[in-house]
């Protein structure tokens, strides 16, 4: 099938995912929050009952590697990448809607993205083929839970890193630095939050981006909707002028869109993604940040990258530096 075809195929997907949202089927949210501080530090938060958010300084700083990863096939005996083994499979917890980070491709019938990706570079890592997972799509409710009650070995949902998630989880060091910004018509001369004073600007309810949009443009009119692809619909039925989100999201909605852009500009503020695992796993995590390391090093970050993002976000920039000192 020529290229034209496939990515007539997904538009058309697109625009049967925002008629199911008109229709009132349910979708994915999506919740980005502000970049914590990244000065490293030993203090420990892996857990409920771990120091509260306003006490953590080191929300990127994660668990140092143990050493070099296990031959594939080959996970220590009594550590939870020997348990996922055992079992056959890896099992994930990802986005189905957010196109370019994990959406069903309709030709394939897949679910496919740069979060798919970096779950199967993690399969590699333990069985040495990249297909031994299990996806279980999840809304952006629900990531924190699915990994509290075991339901999933991990998360890849561009979730971000924060102190608050770190008293219920824990974290990879940043695998993706996203940032918040504006999508509008194409024709539009707005580039930032300030430019669009009096207009009908969508975000999702109960989000920090919605929070980032009433507290930054007071001046413009918040209009939420379940998610970001709710936004979609509000924006190509003409109820609101813009929509504001993570680049990432913003860029698989103009993806959808042909009258949509994601004009040059500056985020106003920046989401560093990580990888959720549930918080006694923290020799999974020492594994996940020594398979991280590995593929910073050998251009696998970057060949996902240019895969997925570099046509709407441009080339590829140099993966994010991963920070360690935390505890268990």
């Amino acid at each position: 099938m020529s290229t034209s075809h496939v990515r007539r195929a997904r538009l058309l997907a697109g625009a049967v995912l925002v008629a199911l949202v008109s229709a009132g089927c349910s979708v994915f949210g999506y919740e980005p929050t502000p970049l914590p501080p990244a000065a490293p530090s030993s203090s420990p938060g892996s857990t409920a009952s771990s120091a509260p958010p306003a006490q953590c300084s080191n929300a990127l700083a994660s668990y140092q590697p143990s050493g070099s990863l296990p031959a594939p096939g080959r996970m220590p005996a009594g550590s939870y990448m020997r348990t996922i083994q055992d079992r056959g499979r890896l099992i994930a917890g990802v986005s189905a809607d957010t196109y370019l980070l994990g959406s069903r491709n309709p030709l394939s019938g897949q679910i496919e993205g740069f979060d798919i990706d970096m779950v199967k570079a993690v399969a590699k890592a333990i069985f040495g083929d990249e297909n031994r997972y299990e996806l279980k799509v999840i809304t952006a409710a629900q990531r924190i839970p699915a990994l509290q009650e075991r339901t999933v070995d991990l998360v890849a949902r561009n979730m971000t890193i924060n102190c608050d998630r770190w008293t219920q989880i824990a974290f990879t060091s940043e695998y993706y630095r996203s940032g918040q910004k504006i999508l509008v018509r194409k024709g539009s001369k707005a580039t930032t939050l300030a430019d669009l004073t009096g207009q009908k600007v969508c975000a999702p309810n109960g989000t920090s981006s919605m929070a980032n949009l009433v507290k930054l443009a007071p001046k413009a009119v918040a209009v939420g909707s379940d998610s970001h692809t709710g936004c979609l619909v509000l924006f190509q039925q003409g109820d609101v002028a813009a929509i504001t989100g993570d680049d990432t999201v913003l860029a698989g909605l103009a993806a959808q869109d042909p009258y949509a852009e994601v004009p040059t500009q500056k985020s106003f503020t920046a989401e560093p993604y990580g990888l959720g695992i549930n918080a006694e796993n923290v020799d999974f995590v020492r594994f996940l940040n020594a398979r991280l390391e590995q593929m910073r090093s050998n251009g696998e970050w970057t060949d996902i990258y240019n895969s997925w993002l570099r046509a709407p976000l441009g080339a590829a920039p140099a993966p994010p530096k991963a920070l360690y000192g935390r505890k268990p």
